[in-house]
C-alpha cells in the first residue's frame, strides 16, 4: 500500500503577453515530476490534443511544447501549489495549498480557463474561484486514466469548449 507524501508543485507556471485562456491540471504526477516537465506521462493525451487544436505538429522537447503553447495564445498550470497525494492518485488529495491563480490572471490578459478534468474544476471552485471571480470551464481529463474518451473525441470536445 502507497504511503501520502507531500508534494511541492515546482513548475512556473507557462504564459506571455499573448495567452488569452488558461489550462488548469491539479498537480503534476509523479511522471511529470520524473520529467520535470507538465503532463509528462507518455500517454496523457494533452499534447496531442493542444496539437490538434492549435493545428501545430506534436511536441516532443519542452522547448517545442512551450513555444506551441506561447504561440497559440495557451497559459498552463496547476491548481494546487502543494498537498499530501498518494502517487499520482487525484482522489487522494488533502491539505491542499492553492496556487495563487489570482495573481497570475491580475498580470494578464486571460479572461477564460479551463480545467484538464473534473477535480481540476473541484479544486479551483472550492479554492480559487471566490479571489479570482472567474468561472472555470470543464474539459474531460487527457490523463490516460480517463479511458472513457478516446483521442478523437477528447481533440471534437475540447475544440467545442475552448474558445480562443
Amino acid at each position: 500500500m502507497s504511503e501520502y507524501v507531500h508534494v511541492k508543485h515546482g513548475f512556473n507556471p507557462i504564459y506571455n503577453e499573448n495567452s488569452k485562456v488558461l489550462i488548469l491540471g491539479t498537480l503534476p504526477s509523479v511522471k511529470s515530476r520524473e520529467t520535470d516537465f507538465y503532463y509528462g506521462h507518455g500517454r496523457n493525451r494533452f499534447w496531442q490534443v493542444i496539437a490538434a487544436l492549435t493545428g501545430a505538429a506534436v511536441p516532443v522537447t519542452v522547448a517545442e511544447k512551450k513555444k506551441m503553447l506561447l504561440e497559440g495564445g495557451i497559459a498552463i498550470w496547476d491548481v494546487i501549489d502543494e498537498c499530501d497525494i498518494i502517487g499520482s492518485d487525484d482522489s487522494s488529495i488533502k491539505n491542499v495549498v492553492p496556487a495563487n491563480i489570482k495573481g497570475l490572471l491580475d498580470k494578464t490578459g486571460i479572461k477564460r480557463v479551463y480545467g484538464n478534468g473534473a477535480k481540476a474544476c473541484q479544486l479551483y471552485d472550492r479554492f480559487i474561484k471566490e479571489s479570482t471571480g472567474v468561472d472555470i470551464i470543464k474539459l474531460p481529463s487527457t490523463s490516460p486514466a480517463n479511458a472513457a474518451w478516446n483521442l478523437d473525441r477528447l481533440i471534437k470536445e475540447w475544440s467545442e469548449k475552448i474558445n480562443f
